[in-house]
Parts: structure tokens; sequence; C-alpha cells
């Protein structure tokens, strides 16, 4: 996967794991924005998921990272954005297919869910799989809804 600078987004239920995945990205030397949230307090998912699905689309940022307490939430608001494919993965099998056959832009972790190890696997997965094209892309161009 090429990288550009990695975008990032959670919300307070998210905050905690969201730092875990700053500290692993400054271990691999690797670009990041974050777009928020900053702090615990609470606070809500789609002001931080919007600005991070518009920078991934203009594509100022590649991929994304989001998290949430479930990552329902956060995974809805960015899938709304046409470009977008986010995917929600609470195992590195999922994130792996979801890189291989959807093409993710976007991967999303329920924070309250996962502990750091799993999600340096996830991330890893994530990161180090390319989409794998073929029977693939027409499925994933029928993806965004025509209008």
């Amino acid at each position: 996967m090429e990288r550009k600078v990695i975008g990032l987004a959670s919300d307070h239920a998210g905050f905690a794991l969201k730092q875990h995945v700053i500290a692993w990205l400054n271990d691999k030397g690797w670009a990041w924005k974050d777009f928020g949230t900053y702090s615990e307090a609470s606070c809500d998912y789609p002001d931080f998921a919007h600005p991070l699905a518009e920078a991934v689309e203009a594509g100022d940022c590649y991929p994304g990272i989001a998290i949430c307490g479930s990552g329902e939430g956060i995974s809805m608001t960015l899938n709304k954005h046409q470009g977008i494919r986010a995917a929600l993965c609470w195992q590195s099998d999922i994130a792996h297919l979801s890189r291989l056959h959807n093409d993710a832009n976007v991967l999303v972790m329920p924070g309250r869910f996962i502990e750091n190890g799993l999600a340096d696997e996830i991330m890893e997965e994530f990161f180090t799989t390319d989409f794998e094209g073929g029977r693939h892309e027409k499925r994933v161009a029928k993806i965004p809804v025509v209008k």
C-alpha cells in the first residue's frame, strides 16, 4: 500500500487506542495528521469523521484510521462519503480481506473491544496488504451511489 500522510480520527471512546496508534505510527516513522478528538471528554464522532473523510477523498491523506467505542458509528459516518470505503476490523483477517477484496481506504477499529496488541496486528495486516484488483475492481466500482 502506498502511503501519504495517514489521517486519524476518534471520539472520546477511541481516544486511548488512537494514542496507541500514534505511538505505533511514530515507531514506524510514518507521517500522520490527527483530525481529533484530542481528549477523553465526551464528544460526537461525526465532528471528526467528516474532516477525515474529506481529506482522504481529496487525496491529502491516505489511508485513514478511525476509532470509536464500537467502531460502528464512526464507520457509518465515514461511509456516507462517496469516496470512502471504511472497513470495521476487529481481527487481522478482516483487515486483510478489506484491503485485498474491497480496497478499503479507512481502517476502523472498535476502541472498547480490542487490546493494543491486537490493534498492532490489525494495522500491520491493513498496511501490508494490497488490493488484488481483478474481479474485485468491478465490485468496488459499484459501491458509490450514482445519481
